[in-house]
């Protein structure tokens, strides 16, 4: 159970006699058994080894590491990095490197290794062993559609930890028990292991199965696949390919890290020149068929987080918002409330009725709102 607060939670390491370095598989499942729900694992010079729950970082007492080296950072980030060549090449080149590292039977985690200040430090992104179930992500319903849909684009957006990850592991194993289809996924690196149950699908991680997003993107056009599952769209490359790959007939899913609908589109459309952006404008109107955007607040009574999402849903009035661009009257936010009897939702919509419901406390409400005079406005009517 979770220390309130950031109070500091001692743990003991199995098996460590008390002499020489203490060793990362070790660490990290001491560090696993110290809360529940724990989110990533943090490790800085300076500091403690620390877990992250409900977005909180609380320290972990380890014996013989109360407080972390750079020597002690750095052997942890040898330990995790291993003989992946591709990743020490980055880390020395770049800064940083991306890895993913599995304790059997335990857990996995999506790896970020970093240099700041001449010395490592890592965090580690705890992946559940199981897919999520849509319901227990307590998002719409009707989210499930997209398992029935033929073609287009699917965005899951929202910031770093909203659980973008589980949302899109959640549709494609949707997709993979309901459909008989060749599915393929691109990420960097991979993430929830999908085994093939109605679907057959391919999982490809970045630089051990393929240099560059836009190159698997290339490559799976001639793989057959029906659906595409590209882990994050970062560059004009990577979306011109999956603009690509949807316009000729594939269901492509994948994220961003964008805080709305409206600002989703704006990243799309800013990848490109100005000279190019009406055309992209024209051609991800007509390929888009949902931008969900998720937010996790925290519930009034600390027990943890809620999730909030805002689904911008294709049809006549969205696809002229995104073809046209937004103007006074005309704007994704309008077509979002107008759209509510199709499953469309606004983000502010949804964080009143959470604290009306007393599930969120109102300074909470608005802290997380897109606009927050007009939440509290309507709030105190």
């Amino acid at each position: 159970m979770a220390a309130p607060g950031n109070a500091a939670i001692s743990v003991s390491l199995e098996g460590y006699s008390g002499n020489g370095k203490v060793a990362t598989p070790a660490l990290l499942g001491a560090m696993l058994r110290a809360a529940d729900k724990i989110s990533d694992l943090v490790f800085s010079p300076g500091r403690p080894p620390q877990v992250q729950v409900h977005g909180q970082l609380i320290p972990v007492q380890v014996a013989a590491l109360a407080t972390l080296t750079p020597d002690d950072t750095r052997h942890i980030a040898i330990d995790l990095i291993g003989e992946n060549k591709q990743a020490v090449a980055s880390l020395r080149e770049q800064g940083s490197c991306d890895i993913s590292y599995g304790l059997p039977g335990v857990a996995r985690f999506r790896v970020n290794v970093f240099i700041q200040r001449g010395s490592c430090a890592v965090v580690m992104r705890v992946i559940p062993t199981g897919i999520p179930e849509f319901a227990s992500l307590r998002l719409p319903a009707h989210l499930t559609d997209v398992a029935s849909l033929r073609d287009g684009i699917v965005l899951v957006a929202g910031p770093a930890g909203s659980g973008k990850s589980s949302t899109l592991a959640a549709l494609l194993d949707c997709i993979n028990r309901e459909r008989n289809y060749h599915i393929i996924t691109i990420e960097d690196p991979i993430e929830f292991l999908h085994n093939h149950k109605s679907s057959t699908v391919h999982q490809r991680e970045l630089h051990s199965d393929t240099p560059s997003f836009a190159h698997a993107l290339r490559s799976a056009l001639r793989q057959a696949p029906k659906v595409i599952l590209v882990g994050e769209l970062r560059d004009r490359e990577t979306i011109e390919s999956v603009l690509e790959a949807a316009e000729t007939g594939h269901l492509v899913l994948s994220s961003l890290n964008t805080m709305d609908a409206s600002k989703t589109v704006d990243r799309i459309v800013s990848s490109f020149s100005s000279g190019e952006q009406q055309s992209v404008r024209a051609r991800f109107a007509k390929s888009f068929r949902y931008i969900v955007c998720q937010r996790l607040l925290p519930k009034a009574d600390r027990s943890g987080r809620v999730p909030v999402a805002e689904i911008l849903k294709a049809n006549a009035r969205t696809r002229e918002c995104i073809e046209k661009g937004e103007r006074e009257g005309k704007t994704l936010l309008d077509a979002i409330k107008a759209g509510a009897s199709e499953g469309m939702q606004h983000f502010d919509g949804e964080i009143a009725q959470l604290v009306r419901d007393r599930v969120v406390d109102l300074e909470t409400g608005l802290s997380y709102a897109s606009n927050a005079t007009v939440l509290g406005q309507e709030l105190v009517r």
